[in-house]
Order: structure tokens, then C-alpha cells, then sequence
């Protein structure tokens, strides 16, 4: 099982990209991954350790190397814009061959729609149900909404101001 949320956000989706990026603020909206300690700015190449806070509220670090950060592009056949972070799971489970893990954030806009944001952890390894696909399932619930519902007061507030 590879677990996964996908989110209808009602915000452009540059504003939508340029929460996810800003990872010294998701202590402020993000109830999964309270904290990303990473070199700023982002860049592929650049480890980061996520401070996961589960449903049940067990905590745990989760140490990561960016692979993709894929700015917002428009296709100009289609209209349609397309982002991309990823990240690969680098802790000892995944140092020994047990659990390996790729997280993959896409973002998704139509011309005059709402942007989409979907993610998937592509698990492997012969400890993959230990790894808990079901409360990262729930913790990637929790994220989408977090990040829908600051990306729609970020955006609120810019057409105000």
C-alpha cells in the first residue's frame, strides 16, 4: 500500500507552492510534519529531517534527501501548471534494505481551476507494514488539509491587500 491524499485547493498555485517551500513555517500550519530542518532555500540534494507528529501523538524524525523541486511551470499548449517536491526516506531501515520510501508532492492547476494537491510515499522493502502506511496515510490527510486551509488564507489575503 502506498499511501496518499489529494486536495482541492482553492488558492493559486504559486501561493500553494510557495507554502510547501517555506519549510520554516509549518510549525505554524502543518499538524504532520511540525518542523523541516533543511538548508535554506530548499534545494535537490539537500538533506532534510522532518519532525513527525502522529495522530495518536507519538513523535518521531524522519531523516530525508530532496530529490526533486520543481517550480512551477505552464505548459503553453494546455495552460495547465504543474510543481514538484520529493524526498527519499534515509533512515536506517532504508540504510539496510528493510524500508524504502520516496514521497512525491505534486501540484496540479487548470486554467481558472483550483490547484490539486496530491502526494504518494512509494514504499518497498520486506518491512514496509512495519513502517505504519496507514498513519502515514492519515498524516498526509492531515498535511493536504493544513496546507489547504493556509494556502487559502495566504491567497485571501493577498487579494485583500
Amino acid at each position: 500500500m502506498n499511501p496518499s491524499a489529494r486536495i482541492d485547493i482553492d488558492a493559486p498555485l504559486d501561493v500553494v507552492w510557495s507554502v510547501m517551500t517555506d519549510t520554516e513555517r509549518y510549525a505554524e500550519w502543518n499538524p504532520f510534519v511540525e518542523r523541516a530542518e533543511t538548508a535554506q532555500p530548499p534545494a535537490v540534494g539537500n538533506p532534510i529531517v522532518l519532525h513527525v507528529v502522529w495522530a495518536g501523538g507519538g513523535r518521531t524524525r524522519s531523516p530525508e534527501r530532496i530529490t526533486a523541486l520543481d517550480g512551477p511551470v505552464t505548459d503553453p499548449a494546455t495552460g495547465t501548471t504543474t510543481a514538484l517536491m520529493s524526498y527519499v526516506y534515509e533512515g536506517l531501515p532504508a540504510r539496510l534494505g528493510l524500508v524504502r520510501g520516496v514521497r512525491h508532492q505534486r501540484l496540479t492547476q487548470r486554467p481558472g481551476g483550483p490547484t490539486t494537491y496530491e502526494t504518494v510515499e512509494e514504499f518497498r522493502g520486506p518491512l514496509v507494514r512495519l513502517a505504519g502506511p496507514g498513519r502515514v496515510a492519515d498524516g498526509f490527510r492531515r498535511h493536504a488539509e493544513g496546507l489547504k486551509a493556509r494556502a487559502e488564507r495566504t491567497a485571501a489575503s493577498r487579494r485583500e491587500g
